[in-house]
C-alpha cells in the first residue's frame, strides 16, 4: 500500500518535511506533468492489442515529435516484427523475459536496453512464469523488415495514436483517453 504523502515519514528522517513547496510550479506555455499509478497493472483496457499476445500500454505521447513511452507487456511467448529505429530507443525490463533474435543476451527484471539507431532486430517475448512488461522509449517510427532486414512499411506515432483511439473507444474508456498523454 502506498504512504499517503501528506502524512507519510512525519515521525521519521524526511528532514525537508517543512520545507514550503514553490509557488510557481508551471512556466507560462507549460504543461502539467502525466501522472499515472501502477502502469504495468493488470487492467487490460489500457493495453492496446498488437497480436494475440503482445500489447502496449502507452503513457506518453509527442505527436509533433513522433514519440511514445510505453509499457510493452506479452501475456506469453511474443514476437514484434523485424524493424529498426532511424533513432535510439531505451528500454527498461519490469518482469518477464525478452530479447532480439539478432543478440545473445536475454534480458529479465531490472535490466536495461539502449537501442542505437539503425539496429535491426526482432523482438521475441519467452515463456515465463511472469508476463513480459517493459517500459520503452521510442523516438521516430519503426521501419519494419523483411526476412533479409531490407525495409517494406512502417509504424510511426500517428498509427500509434489511431490504433489506441479505436481500442480505447472499443474497450469504453473513449478515443479521447489517449488525447491526456499528449505532450
Amino acid at each position: 500500500m502506498k504512504d499517503d504523502p501528506k502524512t507519510a515519514g512525519e515521525a521519521g528522517t524526511e528532514f525537508w518535511r517543512g520545507l514550503k513547496p514553490i509557488t510557481k510550479v508551471f512556466q507560462p506555455d507549460a504543461q502539467p506533468e502525466v501522472y499515472l499509478p501502477d502502469i504495468a497493472g493488470e487492467d487490460m483496457r489500457y493495453y492496446v492489442p498488437f497480436t494475440e499476445t503482445v500489447f502496449s500500454r502507452p503513457v506518453w505521447i509527442s505527436p509533433s515529435r513522433n514519440m511514445w513511452c510505453d509499457v510493452l507487456m506479452a501475456t506469453g511467448p511474443g514476437l514484434v516484427n523485424r524493424h529498426y529505429h532511424p533513432h535510439e530507443v531505451f528500454a527498461y525490463t519490469i518482469s518477464g523475459k525478452w530479447g532480439y533474435l539478432e543478440h545473445d543476451w536475454i534480458a529479465t527484471a531490472g535490466d536495461f536496453v539502449y537501442e542505437t539507431p539503425g539496429e535491426g532486430h526482432t523482438l521475441v517475448a519467452y515463456e515465463h512464469e511472469e508476463p513480459m512488461r517493459v517500459h520503452f522509449k521510442v523516438t521516430g517510427p519503426l521501419i519494419w523488415l523483411d526476412e533479409d532486414g531490407e525495409p517494406e512499411g512502417y509504424f510511426d506515432v500517428h498509427q500509434y495514436i489511431a490504433l489506441c483511439k479505436a481500442h480505447y473507444d472499443k474497450v469504453g474508456l473513449g478515443a479521447d483517453h489517449i488525447e491526456g498523454l499528449f505532450r
